[in-house]
C-alpha cells in the first residue's frame, strides 16, 4: 500500500507551511506530512520552505535574521490558494501539540556547519520533548547537514532528498546511514525503486498531483508519495 503524505500540509488547497494547510490535510483522513524547517534568530524552528520571507509573505530579509515571536506575528498565506484569514508562520512546536500527524517528514534546507548543528540539535530537543522520536524522518539534500544528523542526532531517522541523478541517490542514501529516500518523482524508475529496496530503504516521491500519476507511482511499488493535494491522492488512492 502506498501511504499518502501532504506537501507542505495541503499546499495546493490552503497556504503552505501553515496550521490551517496541516489541519486541511488531517481533514481529509492524510495523517502524514512533510514540512520545512529554518530556525529563527534566537534559536526557535519555525516552519516555511524558503530563507527568506518575500514569497509567502511580501516582506523583506532572511528568517535567520528575525526572533520567533516576529515571525509567529506575519501573514504567511501570500501566492497560495485565497485564503480569508492570515495564516501566520507556525513554530513547529505549534504543529506538533495541535496535529496528531502519524508521521512527519522535517526537511532541513542547505546549511553551514554551524547552522546545521544547531538546527538538527533542536529538532532533536523538540522532538524528544513532544515524545516523536518513532513518528518522525529529517530529511535534507545537504551533505552538511545529513553529517550534521549523523553525528549529532544519530537516534533521529535520516532521509536524503534527491531532485536530480548526478550522483546514485540509492548510494548517497546509504553512505549517510539513511532510512528514507525522498525522490523527485521523475527519478523513480522500476530499476531504481528495486535496488532502493535492496539497500533497504524506504521511497517517498514528490510532487505528485495529477491522479493518473499517482496511479502509475502507486503500480512501481513506492512506499508513499507526496501531494499538494492530499483530499485528491485520498480519492485516487484510498486511505494511505
Amino acid at each position: 500500500m502506498t501511504l499518502i503524505y501532504g506537501h507542505r500540509g495541503a499546499k495546493g488547497e490552503a497556504p503552505e507551511n501553515t496550521l490551517v494547510s496541516f489541519q486541511r490535510c488531517l481533514e481529509h483522513g492524510v495523517r502524514r506530512c512533510e514540512l520545512d524547517l529554518h530556525l529563527s534568530r534566537d534559536g526557535e524552528l519555525m516552519v516555511i520552505h524558503d530563507p527568506t520571507l518575500k514569497r509567502t509573505t511580501g516582506r523583506r530579509g532572511k528568517v535567520s535574521e528575525q526572533d520567533a515571536a516576529e515571525l509567529a506575528s506575519i501573514d504567511a498565506r501570500l501566492g497560495g490558494p485565497g485564503w480569508v484569514q492570515p495564516c501566520p508562520i507556525p513554530r513547529l512546536a505549534e504543529l506538533f501539540e495541535k496535529c496528531n500527524f502519524e508521521h512527519w517528514q522535517l526537511e532541513v534546507k542547505s546549511a553551514s556547519r554551524v547552522r546545521a548543528a544547531r538546527t538538527v540539535t533542536a529538532i532533536q530537543d523538540l522532538v524528544e520533548r513532544y515524545e516523536l522520536l518513532d513518528r518522525v524522518t529529517v530529511t535534507s539534500s545537504s551533505r552538511e547537514v545529513l553529517r550534521a544528523l549523523r553525528r549529532l542526532t544519530p537516534r533521529l531517522s535520516r532521509g536524503l532528498v534527491a531532485e536530480y541523478a548526478w550522483l546514485d541517490p540509492v548510494k548517497v542514501a546509504s553512505n549517510h546511514g539513511c532510512e528514507l529516500l525522498a525522490l523527485n518523482w521523475t527519478l523513480c524508475t522500476p530499476e531504481r525503486l528495486k535496488k532502493a529496496r535492496q539497500t533497504g530503504l524506504q521511497v517517498s516521491v514528490w510532487t505528485v498531483n495529477e491522479p493518473a500519476l499517482m496511479r502509475r507511482l502507486a503500480d512501481f511499488g513506492v512506499d508513499s508519495l507526496i501531494t499538494d493535494f492530499p483530499g485528491l491522492a485520498i480519492a485516487t488512492l484510498g486511505k494511505g
